[in-house]
């Protein structure tokens, strides 16, 4: 037999081979099994029926300590418990859902959000993450570049909806993340950095109408927002990109 051969048909190559395979193999049922940590037992939308609980089970529950010496358990199998204001396009439950109401306010389809904590961010320092210019002070606009404050806010219907009163940055990353525009009415909202652009004499909000910006869900202490908070408003914008107008929401063939 030759070197590292245990018998004629098997060798030590071919033993570590299988010992790999079945490490593998068990290491993606982990990995399953981990993953479901978040967002099970699944909503089948049946009745009395979770997905999800049968191969690989449920993981064990796993306590997390929080910064904020808080804990959370997961899985809570508790799941989301919000009504759907919404109904299938067919009879099966997995056909779109048509919305009822408004859906960017109920979260439905690309409007929909998830039910984050409702606490700012904070950054290593024990700061929160996101802050506006007038309160974060050590953050400005680098000399030779266009500053926003003061341009008007257009929307997708080349209204003006106000114009822009702060920047907000993130303090970890120094980064701006959202422009605070001043409303006709003098109330503010935010809008994400990343759904405006700033032209050269006017900031652009091609996503809702001029109409539709006294809808975005607004912050409860004007220097800080939340991370439901944050969630709440990109999902706002971002459902208006389906939902803003009829016509946004038609096939395109």
């Amino acid at each position: 037999m030759e070197i590292g051969a245990i018998t004629g048909y098997i060798d030590v190559a071919q033993i570590v081979l299988y010992l790999f395979w079945a490490f593998f193999a068990v290491l993606i049922l982990y990995l399953i099994q981990e993953g479901k940590r978040e967002g099970y037992p699944l909503d089948t939308g049946r009745a009395g029926f979770k997905g999800g609980l049968f191969f690989p089970p449920m993981p064990e529950n796993k306590t997390f300590l929080l910064p904020d010496g808080s804990k959370k358990v997961v899985p809570d199998t508790v799941g989301d418990t919000r009504p759907v204001n919404a109904r299938p396009t067919g009879p099966d439950m997995d056909m779109p859902l048509e919305p009822l109401g408004n859906p960017m306010i109920d979260g439905v389809g690309p409007a929909a959000w998830a039910e984050r904590a409702d606490v700012p961010d904070m950054t290593s320092h024990g700061e929160p993450r996101l802050a506006p210019m007038r309160a974060a002070t050590s953050f400005s606009i680098v000399e030779g570049q266009r500053d926003p404050r003061g341009m008007p806010v257009v929307a997708a219907d080349e209204q003006q909806a106000g114009s822009i009163a702060d920047i907000w940055v993130d303090q970890a990353e120094s980064l701006i993340r959202y422009l605070e525009i001043e409303l006709n009415d003098g109330s503010k909202r935010l809008v994400p950095m990343t759904l405006a652009r700033v032209e050269a004499k006017r900031v652009a909000v091609k996503s809702i109408l001029s109409s539709q910006f006294g809808d975005v869900p607004v912050t409860k202490n004007p220097d800080q927002v939340t991370l439901l908070e944050e969630d709440k408003i990109q999902a706002y914008y971002t459902g208006g990109h389906f939902y803003a107008t009829p016509q946004r929401s038609w096939p395109l063939v």
